[in-house]
């Protein structure tokens, strides 16, 4: 199960647990935040719940993790022949999120769990002839 919400101008596709990094929102660390800008929720084996812009009453639970920044990006201009160069750097401000839970109109959706792998046993015939052969 996951939703896909809008934040600072982007689309995430999200799921419970999920740790996203967006632009930044104002808070400190541990505080709740919700998200209602849900553009889109599906359900394991229903089909996708897609909204005009977005879905009536969905909303995306997440707890603020740190506020961050991102990498530095280098700004270079350059006019060619007229001795004009000019170098900056920005790093944007971030927020960490983890989301918590996922619910469309007052009901909360569980994401269903990955399955486990399964421990391969011996089949029986293999233990039959390790036996013959002691």
């Amino acid at each position: 199960m996951f939703a896909v919400i809008k934040t600072g101008g982007k689309q995430y596709r999200v799921t419970t647990d999920d740790v996203i990094a967006v632009e930044k929102l104002e808070g400190e660390a541990g505080a709740k935040v919700e998200l209602t800008d849900v553009l889109m929720v599906a359900e394991d084996g229903k089909a996708p719940v897609v909204g005009a812009p977005g879905v009536e009453g969905a909303v995306v639970e997440a707890e603020l993790v740190e506020q961050t920044r991102g990498e530095k990006i280098i700004v270079f201009k350059k006019k060619r022949r007229q001795n004009y160069r000019r170098k900056n750097g920005h790093r944007q401000d971030l927020t960490l999120l983890r989301v918590t839970a996922v619910s469309v109109a007052g009901r909360k959706l569980e994401a269903t769990p990955k399955p486990k792998k399964a421990k391969k046993e011996p089949a029986p015939e293999a233990e039959a002839q390790a036996e013959s052969k002691e």
